[in-house]
């Protein structure tokens, strides 16, 4: 196994950085620039020489094999932020002849290579690296715990439990078994079969924290719909103009409410209308509007939404200067009901996020689908008696492995790659 370094803080000037090397010869680098290596997993000030010039003094970390982030012999340099400062120690590691330049993710693959990590943690560490906001973190950190191994390997244990029953009954077919395990053998199948539905059911819900709610605001031409944009999103994201149908493509502006990804959609006016461009327009509002998690319509009096409101969506009445009292009215211009506006949002989406799982992706997805595929064909060869027992074993076996590749242990080869490639280099 080569011996791999890099930067593993952000690029660029800073108070500190700091430098990863790992593998069979990372305290032989790191002695060969601090001379005495401190004792491991206890931190110590080193002055850093190459060929008797000094680099810089610096904070030495040498962590054993077994009880490093990689589970490799490995060690960590944090030096002064400049960038001639790192490029220059950078420079001295690579001219030792026997270390490699690390890739992108490579530190983390060896971690789940040597069985530190499996690739739902994996998973979990790219997210908690990408989190913006609170949920993601929160999220990423819980993925990152282990949570989805443990939970595979309370489903994992049942499924081999009732394996090796009706395995047990193959076995001994042609004498007395002691009790009939098909009750015992359906209730497994059944329990973890029902705790796959659950946790399918939330992952929609725990990709959209990972991902970003997005919450379209429709209207006719001249609701306001922009200026509301402009309000909430705190800048002139969207051109405003008393012209109708200025807004003709979809914008965009990505927030932060309470610890929630949203993603707010200025959509073309809804009408029916001879000009080709903003007909484009009008059809690009519907059909967004449609996919989005959350619609705010923003009406006048009187007006009928040319879309059909669902459950939860949000009807507010605009230009609350100019109008009289309602349940929920804004003003783009004023700010009027901005506040409460943003609370009825969050309060929506939060509900929605209560139910998320720790499932995250739609590899994941996969990996339930076919599981719980698995187990509804064991049932069903288990319905017929003990002559098809052995399909129905080998049915439960194949939920096994499906549930196992979620952690990385077979059948996903071909993914590392593209995960790993995702990374930055020193992680």
């Amino acid at each position: 196994m080569d011996t791999i370094y890099a930067q593993a803080s952000g690029r660029g000037k800073a108070g500190v950085a700091v430098i990863r090397l790992s593998g069979p010869r990372a305290w032989q680098a790191i002695a060969a620039l601090c001379g005495r290596l401190p004792a491991p997993r206890q931190a110590s000030v080193r002055l850093l020489k190459i060929e008797g010039e000094v680099l810089d003094e610096a904070l030495v970390l040498c962590f054993e094999a077994g009880r490093s982030f990689t589970g490799e012999e490995s060690g960590e340099l944090h030096l002064h932020g400049a960038v001639a400062t790192v490029a220059a120690v950078l420079k001295a590691l690579g001219s030792l002849g026997f270390l490699r330049l690390a890739e992108p993710g490579e530190f983390t693959r060896r971690a789940m290579e040597s069985g530190r990590l499996d690739l739902s943690q994996v998973e979990g560490l790219a997210d908690l690296i990408e989190a913006e906001t609170e949920a993601q973190r929160k999220q990423a950190l819980a993925v990152l715990s282990g949570s989805v191994g443990r939970m595979v390997e309370t489903w994992r244990s049942k499924l081999i439990r009732a394996a090796a029953l009706m395995e047990a009954c193959i076995d001994f077919a042609d004498e007395d078994v002691p009790e009939d395990v098909t009750p015992e053998v359906r209730g497994l199948l059944g329990d973890v079969s029902g705790q796959l539905a659950q946790e399918m059911a939330r992952i929609s819900v725990t990709e959209r924290i990972r991902e970003g709610f997005e919450v379209a605001i429709v209207g006719r031409p001249n609701a306001g719909k922009s200026t509301l944009l402009n309000a909430l999103a705190g800048r002139e994201a969207a051109i405003t103009s008393e012209v109708a149908g200025t807004t003709r493509d979809v914008i965009e502006v990505r927030m932060d409410l309470s610890g929630l990804a949203v993603t707010l959609l200025d959509t073309a006016g809804l009408r029916d209308t001879e000009d080709q461009i903003e007909a484009i327009g009008v059809a690009r509002a519907i059909a967004r509007a449609k996919q989005a998690d959350l619609r705010v319509f923003l009406l006048d009096d009187g007006d009928i939404p040319l879309l059909e409101p669902i459950a939860d969506d949000l009807i507010v009445r605009g230009k609350a200067d100019l109008g009289g009292p309602g349940d929920l009215r804004v003003s783009g211009k004023t700010g009027e009901g901005i506040d409460a506006l943003v609370s009825a949002i969050t309060t929506r989406l939060s509900e929605r996020a209560a139910g998320a799982g720790v499932m995250t992706r739609e590899r994941h997805r996969d990996c339930l689908i076919r599981a719980e595929a698995a187990l509804r064909a064991s049932s069903v060869e288990l319905a017929h008696g003990l002559e098809r027992l052995d399909l129905a074993a080998e049915q439960c076996r194949t939920a096994v492995r499906a549930l196992e590749s979620l952690l990385g242990r077979v059948d996903v080869e071909s993914l590392l790659d593209e995960i790993f490639s995702s990374f930055c280099i020193g992680k």
